[in-house]
């Protein structure tokens, strides 16, 4: 057997929509004659149609497997129901089968992409795509699925979580009008695959084959490009399988040329799981006992990527030479966060390269109370834009006054973003020695000195909402504190 599960002749599966039967070389598919609220095949006619559809649309990615639609005939010779026929793939050589036996899929799921991206690249636009990427859609999106699991066995017993849920989907989408419309411009709305996944995804020598799209509602598929891809990101990471989640969507953006905001392709992974939850719910709801766990394992998946995709607003602040940008880098690659430096947009408001020295003294030059208003503006500014890109946001800055730190709460909050202070402390005699190293060096865009220091521990404001940390032993925070801190982990 090679290490291959033998295949059965004939043999039969249900979905919460459609009966499978398989035999030979050959599927035949019958659609379930029943309204689940968002479809609705109680018809023969609306199955007829609902089958056509199918194979018309999934031809675009798999052409050699959808073979057509078959009647069945009663004994009387009258048509009584309708299959899509389809050619049978070997299941041992579904995408998640070669996960759970450890297996290395790489090229497979860069082919995917390939094969997405083109998908995409050859969607029809308008304004019907278009409606389908908006915020107001999404977010429509989730109150429908979380009402309709409301009304589920599954939902009630979920109550407290699916609260939670819709309150932080919610929150992320209030301040993320700037960022869909932005993609919508970019052309990022397509008629997509809308329902991939691994057991649908074979890895053929010759190629992947993806089958079994979404086709009952075509504004379900319709969507941004990382709603689509987020369907199977979410089904790898369920199948523990994170390398797989990165490989698609760094393949993707290369083939594609987009690159959305990690806060997005978080929201989107919450939601698709959101999806995943419902479907599953329905199948309790059918007297299917195990698909209880199953659903809340989605929910919990719901959640984490919800926390993830928050949008943060962090302040690492601190007199100098405490570790402020080390610590702002660090945070910036956990996050995937955008970085931005006082010391080099102080310099860049002024003409200058980040390492080239004035001389300016305290209170004086580029360090006049202006100078600083100015700076702390347009850090603000600039964190501004990109918040409501869907970009998180670390600001490496003293954060000395209490008025900037306010102005950048006020950022956070006029723009649904989580605020997050870090001031980063150390013995004097420390930073003073490397205030002098770093001097000697020449390579760093901080000016300050000695005297500046002692200026800044003498001015400072107070800062009693900030999370401190001691970096007079050097270092950076292990991964648990920065998990605990910024309320994540990494992906």
């Amino acid at each position: 057997m090679n290490g291959q599960a033998e295949t059965a002749y004939a043999s039969m599966r249900e979905t919460h929509s459609s009966v499978v039967f398989f035999v030979g070389d050959r599927v035949h598919k019958m659609k379930k004659p029943l309204d689940l609220g968002f479809l609705d095949n109680r018809t023969r006619a609306a199955r007829e149609w609902i089958c056509h559809r199918e194979v018309e649309l999934n031809r675009r990615l798999a052409p050699d497997v959808y073979l057509g639609v078959a009647d069945m005939h009663d004994p009387g010779g009258e048509v009584c129901e309708h299959f899509v026929v389809m050619k049978r793939l070997p299941d041992e050589r579904r995408m998640a089968a070669l996960i759970e036996r450890g297996e290395d899929v790489g090229a497979a799921v860069e082919d995917v992409a390939r094969q997405v991206a083109a998908l995409h690249a050859a969607s029809p636009h308008g304004q019907d795509i278009d409606r389908c990427a908006t915020v107001e859609f999404v977010a429509e999106l989730w109150r429908l699925s979380l009402d309709h699991l409301d009304r589920l066995k599954v939902g009630r017993e979920a109550g407290p979580t699916l609260t939670r849920i819709r309150a932080a989907s919610e929150r992320y989408l209030l301040g993320r009008t700037a960022l869909f419309d932005e993609r919508i411009a970019a052309g990022r709305a397509v008629d997509g695959h809308g329902d991939m996944l691994c057991d649908d995804i074979f890895c053929m020598d010759d190629g992947a084959r993806i089958i079994d799209c979404l086709e009952f509602d075509d504004e379900l598929r319709y969507g941004d490009t990382t709603l689509d891809l987020a369907f199977l990101a979410m089904d790898f990471e369920r199948l523990d399988d994170l390398d797989a989640a990165r490989t698609l969507l760094a393949a993707y953006a290369t083939h594609a040329d987009d690159r959305p905001p990690a806060s997005l392709v978080h929201h989107y992974i919450a939601y698709r799981a959101l999806v995943r939850a419902k479907v599953t719910a329905l199948r309790h709801e059918q007297g299917d006992i195990a698909s209880r766990e199953v659903a809340l394992g989605f929910l919990a998946q719901v959640a984490r990527n919800l926390d993830r995709g928050r949008v943060r607003l962090v302040l690492v602040g601190g007199v100098a030479a405490t570790g402020k940008s080390t610590l702002a880098r660090t945070i910036g690659h956990h996050l995937r966060a955008t970085v931005l430096r006082s010391d080099v947009i102080r310099k860049e408001l002024a003409g200058m390269a980040p390492t080239e020295r004035t001389g300016d003294g305290i209170g004086s030059g580029l360090y006049t109370a202006e100078s600083t208003e100015a700076t702390y503006r347009e850090l603000c500014r600039r964190a501004g834009e990109l918040i409501a890109r869907g970009e998180s946001v670390v600001l490496d800055a003293t954060w000395l006054s209490e008025e900037h730190r306010r102005t950048a709460g006020e950022v956070a909050a006029s723009t649904t973003a989580d605020l997050i202070e870090i001031e980063c402390t150390a013995d004097r005699e420390v930073l003073v020695q490397r205030i002098e190293s770093r001097t000697a060096r020449g390579d760093d865009a901080s000016d300050a000195t000695a005297a500046v220091l002692d200026d800044q521990l003498q001015r400072r404001d107070g800062w009693p909402g900030a999370v401190v940390l001691d970096t007079t032993g050097g270092g950076s925070p292990d991964t648990d504190w920065l998990e605990r801190e910024l309320g994540c982990g990494p992906w």
